[in-house]
């Protein structure tokens, strides 16, 4: 349930910043208690914005804030 909760938080706050930006939740079978966010441009390569595979504990340094995540985004894009 953390991990659904933190990833619609992460997906509407993407979505909010950039509309035309499709959002996918798990795409791929996702890694045991991890939590990863990932830009896949249009020529294909990744660009990972958040991991919280080496943080924690406690458990809710596993997972982003939205806006960090909208930020990373940014950057990557610009």
């Amino acid at each position: 349930r953390v991990f659904g909760r933190n990833a619609a938080a992460v997906s509407a706050a993407l979505r909010g910043a950039m509309a035309h930006l499709p959002v996918d939740i798990n795409p791929r079978p996702p890694r045991r208690n991890s939590f990863e966010v990932s830009l896949v441009k249009e020529d294909g390569s990744t660009v990972e914005l958040w991991s919280g595979i080496g943080k924690g504990p406690p458990r809710k340094l596993k997972f982003p804030q939205p806006e960090a995540v909208v930020e990373a985004l940014k950057s990557s894009l610009a």
